[in-house]
């Protein structure tokens, strides 16, 4: 059984795959034994567009290529875990990219504290690949030094691209949620017996995925999320204060978050 599992979920993304894919290959060449200690899955959505001729060009890198039409990004992701055989579970999507060429080496090695939840900060990146700064320093959510699923009470603390998760312990995602990432994590967080911030940077995340191209829905599902986790009470008094506090941040950076 590999230590780590890296699921790239793809729909006709030929724009922004290869960064993924090239950044994984980096990364994973300055580890030795790199094929034993993990494997890579793409689980693409039947692209129509150049998307799997770029992943075949990383063929020796991808350890399952997998192209079928699916119910969306959660449902593709759903697809990945049922498949993957690591211990650990990581999402890159395309686009995303691993931070630098030390991050499996230095995972791997973090690996051996036999934690059930990895987290760090992740790095924001404009589409031309610009960086917009580290998502504790222009977002609100500062990270917590030993996570809870209660600091979930006012949204996403954790980028979901810098959590990763024991596979044998880690849920599915609710397919048809917007914010089934935060519901995930939630659920990792509530079984997890120790968790374990990393003193690294883990990704490049690229900044206006699903739940910005569709805000209201994203915002509406992320209420849903945290009633369930939190009650109907606490849930409104958290939703006051998410958006004081996002006031108060952007007051503070001149009137925008980035």
């Amino acid at each position: 059984m590999p230590l780590l599992t890296i699921i790239t979920v793809t729909y006709n993304a030929e724009k922004y795959l290869e960064r993924t894919l090239l950044s994984v290959a980096k990364s994973a060449r300055l580890v030795p034994g790199a094929a034993d200690n993990m494997e890579y899955m793409l689980i693409d959505g039947a692209s129509s567009d150049g998307t799997l001729m770029i992943a075949e060009r990383y063929g020796t890198l991808l350890t399952n290529i997998v192209s079928k039409h699916d119910d969306g990004l959660y449902d593709a992701m759903n697809k990945g875990l049922g498949m993957a055989t690591g211990k650990y579970i990581w999402f890159l999507n395309a686009g995303d990219e691993v931070h630098n060429g030390q991050v499996i080496s230095r995972l791997l090695h973090a690996f051996e504290s036999d934690a059930d939840v990895y987290y760090s900060d992740a790095l924001l990146v404009r589409d031309d690949g610009s960086e917009v700064g580290l998502r504790s320093e222009v977002t609100p959510h500062t990270l917590p030094k030993k996570i809870k699923w209660r600091d979930f009470s006012m949204g996403m603390r954790v980028c979901h691209q810098a959590f990763i998760a024991r596979r044998s312990t880690a849920p599915l995602y609710e397919s048809t949620n917007l914010s089934a990432d935060i519901a995930w994590e939630i659920e990792c967080l509530k079984k997890a017996k120790k968790t374990r911030l990393l003193s690294f940077v883990m990704c490049r995340y690229l900044v206006g995925g699903l739940s910005v191209q569709r805000h209201r829905r994203s915002l509406l599902d992320r209420y849903r999320v945290l009633r369930k986790h939190f009650g109907l009470i606490p849930t409104l008094w958290y939703h006051g204060l998410i958006i004081l506090r996002g006031g108060v941040f952007a007051l503070r950076k001149g009137g925008k978050y980035w």
